[in-house]
């Protein structure tokens, strides 16, 4: 037989995991760092005006995340996911070797 206490022993940490779970999902995507080893592979750079022109002659003047076909972020947003990068965010005004214009 359950006793209320028995009940209550129970159900506390069951809502703490409730909660802790609930928070996870709400924080959504991280953002992608530089450092990050794929990130870092691919030259990612949260500002396009500082990726190194000499490792990356790929890259060209005008070229940012916002306009590549893989972002998947809404027009005028600052951040927004990119498969390239495991789905996390990467600035609109950033930039990776990865990067393939809208057409």
């Amino acid at each position: 037989m359950t006793t209320r206490r028995t009940f209550l022993f129970r159900l506390i940490p069951a809502a703490g995991l409730a909660v802790a779970a609930g928070s996870s999902f709400a924080a959504g995507p991280e953002k992608a760092s530089e450092t990050d080893p794929t990130a870092a592979a691919l030259g990612y750079k949260a500002d396009a005006s500082k990726v190194d022109k000499a490792k990356f002659p790929k890259y060209a003047a005008g070229q940012a995340c916002s306009s590549c076909t893989l972002y998947q972020g809404k027009a005028g947003e600052a951040w927004g996911p990119c498969p390239a990068l495991a789905n996390k965010l990467v600035a609109a005004k950033g930039w990776c070797s990865a990067y393939a214009k809208k057409g």
